[in-house]
């Protein structure tokens, strides 16, 4: 079978990243402003971010031990069924604007569970590639995702602004539609030497016998996870932040299109760190300074305070996916590693994204935004602590 050009495959996952993050962009950068509209508490519309990076928990693993244990099943059918599923689960909720609580779980069940987890599948699908000597600009996707992202939130601001929250919905939907498409014609990938006797002698593990076998490991997804739950409110509930400093929801998509165009760099600046430091030093570094955004914004008083800290994303959570897609890819083994890219999504943006909600929804029923802020600066310094313990010791000279 003849291979598709590297050109082809390039521009096309290219595509396909920044179709995602445009799509990621239209459902949770909005979820909770469409909460409140809807008239759903603060603690409500964190315990739907937290319901939605739940069901990413229980969802990751079971999709990446699927796609595990059947290899002949491509990864872009996954990823594709579950984004139709996610796309259905949008129409209803878009048509129901009324529903209540428990209906608006369920959606954000299904959305989370299947449309925002099929991503470390997504990534599995260039790491393939890579792996087989296809230099894929994997961390260029990356970066125009998060451009993607960015561009998506300040025309959604426009769109609120113009006919209200609701419409967002009508955008996520458009772009899903879009997603799966760019999914089901990406190339298939077929390894170039099966290696029988190698499948035989490695076998995929379990989850849990991954992090047994794996200290360090595991004592870094520990670090993602307190990373995540400090970083992931600055942006779920930046909302809030934005209204408490003066500003209105209408303006929550300037200050996200300069947290997602200031990801962009970052794309251009790893291959240079990584090399340098290493995958496991970078996601240091970028715990480091995710935990300085929310020291910086708990020190702003007004809107232009709130949007001159954006550039932070650059060295914080800009470097993060890039570098823990490659940390895993360097820490598991080759049998293990599409489990390993959904155990770090799971420790990431599902109990991060998860514990973050929570901490976000009872800090500001509790005292506003400014406790929440120094919640997940909390967070953020246990989390570079455990991320510098699961760096590997230097050896000194002997004699």
């Amino acid at each position: 079978m003849k291979s598709p050009s590297l050109r082809r495959l390039d521009w096309h996952y290219i595509a396909m990243q920044m179709g995602f993050w445009a799509m990621f962009a239209a459902i949770v950068a909005y979820q909770t402003a469409l909460l409140l509209e809807r008239g759903f508490t603060n603690g409500e519309a964190g315990l739907m971010t937290s319901v939605r990076c739940l069901a990413g928990i229980v969802f990751q693993p079971l999709l990446g031990g699927f796609a595990d244990r059947h290899p002949g099943v491509p990864l872009k059918g996954i990823v594709g069924v579950s984004l139709a599923l996610s796309l259905a689960a949008g129409v209803w909720y878009w048509a129901e604007p009324a529903m209540g609580l428990a209906q608006t779980a369920l959606v954000w069940v299904v959305i989370g569970g299947l449309g925002v987890s099929s991503y470390p599948l997504m990534d599995a699908m260039a790491v393939q590639f890579i792996n087989d000597g296809v230099p894929i600009r994997y961390s260029l996707g990356r970066g125009l995702g998060s451009l993607a992202y960015a561009v998506v939130c300040v025309l959604l601001g426009l769109q609120v602004g113009q006919w209200g929250v609701e419409t967002t919905l009508v955008t996520f939907l458009l772009l899903t539609a879009a997603e799966i498409a760019l999914v089901f014609t990406y190339p298939t990938w077929h390894p170039k030497a099966p290696a029988e006797g190698r499948a035989a002698a490695e076998r995929p593990q379990s989850a849990l016998s991954l992090l047994r076998s794996n200290p360090r490991f595991t004592l870094m997804l520990a670090g993602v996870l307190f990373g995540l739950t400090a970083v992931l409110p600055l942006s779920n509930f930046l909302v809030n932040v934005i209204l408490s400093r003066g500003g209105t929801a209408a303006d929550l998509g300037l200050a996200m299109f300069l947290m997602g165009g200031f990801e962009l760099p970052a794309a251009f600046l790893f291959p240079k760190l990584l090399r340098r430091l290493g995958s496991g030093r970078i996601l240091v570094l970028s715990m480091a300074f995710c935990t300085l955004k929310g020291v910086a914004l708990l020190l702003t008083w007004n809107l232009a305070g709130v949007l001159l800290c954006q550039p932070l994303q650059m060295l914080g959570y800009g470097l993060f996916t890039p570098a823990s897609v490659y940390f895993v890819n360097e820490s598991v083994p080759p049998a293990d590693r599409v489990r390993g890219q959904t155990i770090m999504m799971v420790a990431s943006n599902g109990l991060g994204g998860m514990l973050g909600g929570m901490l976000a929804g009872f800090t500001l029923d509790l005292g506003g935004a400014n406790w929440m802020l120094a919640g997940c600066v909390a967070c953020g310094c246990v989390s570079v602590l455990l991320c510098l313990l699961a760096l590997p010791r230097k050896r000194g000279r002997s004699g």
